[in-house]
């Protein structure tokens, strides 16, 4: 079967759409939310960050041609802004936005 015909990855791809579309769709409004607002969006970062950790890693391990075509699509992408196209790399970018988020959570719960 088709990496991308898997009933799991198909609903993996459409729940990373979705929590894109709420991040972006609610972007510029964030100096206007509450704290409350402002952690829920911290949230979907979370929560739309650990999702594509999961979907590369399945990239990662899949032999399909399209899985591996797509993880060098991201890998070029991440050459592009700058990173080599070592998927070690993609890990850091990985953790640096895991630990941007969790120091942003931290210091909302703080004030």
């Amino acid at each position: 079967m088709s990496f991308f015909k898997s009933d799991i990855v198909k609903k993996e791809i459409q729940e990373i759409s979705y929590l894109q579309e709420r991040i972006s769709s609610s972007i510029f409004s964030i100096l206007d939310m509450s704290k409350e607002e402002k952690l829920e969006h911290i949230k979907t970062l979370e929560d739309l960050l650990n999702k594509q950790k999961i979907l590369y890693t399945r990239l990662s391990l899949s032999d399909d041609p399209e899985a591996m075509e797509m993880k060098e699509k991201m890998n070029e992408s991440a050459q592009f802004m700058g990173l080599s196209s070592d998927s070690s790399n993609i890990s850091a970018i990985f953790n640096n936005m895991t630990e941007l988020i969790a120091r942003l959570k931290s210091q909302l719960q703080d004030d």
